[in-house]
């Protein structure tokens, strides 16, 4: 019988983090992060890490291992991510995915297409046309060949377009068809599990925890990760919260924008998070009934660990039942 693997998934500020440290006790597990910047270190207040003293009592694979200027991509956390479930299985615990990088996922669920060559003349002149004409521009011509990937990207994911762009100029193919076509042999069954919240207390959540991470420090922990010389413009830093952070460091905008517009960015990576995760009907949505008492726009929050232990439950009783 081939090993479930649980995987627990959703927008961010939806209790992920919470409610997989309640499962790893309950069933012996250890954590895969499938988030792609908690893999960084130094980026902790702006990714909602684990606290030290959860990452002490649930052993947390794929967080802070490398350095903000290491590149690391989905294809390598696939064939990584792997390998670490078998060592989890070998030992007698329970591999536990969580995490809200929707691609991250889903290589690891379905595989992810990597076998195109690379076109480095080609390459290269994508990146005179970015420096030239911005990303604007790229994002149209990816329209123009593959609107179907173009509607899954936002402009300022050049990276991936310019890689979309070069499997289309290489193969005469859109890369999504590539995927599609791609079908890994995998022993795991994964089991996924997705947190919904109604909209409006989502967005409350986020609002929340934009406040907190400002009174954590996090002003203070992106000046010190520039301090210690890493360059603004990793990739690693293009990340809501630090990317208006740097912003505000650099006197580009005041204080108040930067946390407007990173209440406002988180909201908009929520909802194309769960535009992602909808689309995957495999997901089995688990409602939060935990819900905020409204009066003079004062919100007041009930038990949310009541509704989390529940939520555990029912997703080990599902997962005893397949």
């Amino acid at each position: 019988m081939e090993p479930k693997i649980i995987v627990i998934t959703g927008p961010t500020c939806s209790g992920k983090t919470s409610l997989s440290l309640l499962l790893a006790e309950k069933l012996n597990a250890e954590i895969i992060s499938a988030d792609s910047r908690q893999i960084f270190k130094y980026l902790d207040i702006g990714t909602a890490k684990p606290s030290r003293q959860d990452l002490e009592k649930v052993k947390h694979h794929f967080i802070d291992v490398l350095e903000p200027d290491e590149n690391y991509n989905v294809s390598r956390f696939e064939n990584e991510a792997n390998l670490v479930i078998k060592n989890i299985l070998s030992r007698n615990k329970v591999p536990l995915v969580v995490g809200g990088s929707g691609l991250y996922i889903k290589a690891l669920v379905d595989g992810i297409f990597d076998e195109a060559d690379i076109d480095q003349d080609y390459r290269n002149e994508l990146f005179e046309q970015k420096k030239i004409y911005g990303n604007e521009f790229l994002y149209s011509e990816l329209i123009k060949v593959d609107p179907e990937s173009a509607s899954k990207m936002l402009p300022q994911n050049w990276k991936r377009i310019i890689r979309a762009l070069e499997v289309f100029h290489l193969t005469g193919k859109p890369i999504g068809l590539h995927q599609k076509e791609h079908k890994r042999q995998t022993d795991f069954k994964f089991l996924q599990f997705g947190l919904n919240w109604e909209r409006p207390i989502l967005y409350k959540n986020i609002e929340h925890r934009v406040d907190e991470m400002l009174e954590l420090g996090l002003v203070e922990e992106t000046n010190n990760i520039l301090e210690k010389g890493f360059d603004r413009n990793l990739n690693a830093l293009n990340t809501v919260g630090y990317k208006e952070i740097i912003s505000y460091l650099d006197g580009n905008i005041k204080i108040e924008r930067a946390i407007e517009l990173i209440k406002r960015n988180t909201r908009r990576f929520a909802k194309r998070q769960l535009t992602w995760f909808r689309a995957d009907k495999r997901i089995i949505w688990l409602d939060i009934n935990n819900t905020f008492q409204s009066g003079n726009n004062k919100y007041e929050q009930t038990d949310l660990k009541t509704d989390l232990e529940n939520i555990a439950d029912e997703i080990i009783r599902r997962e005893e039942l397949r």
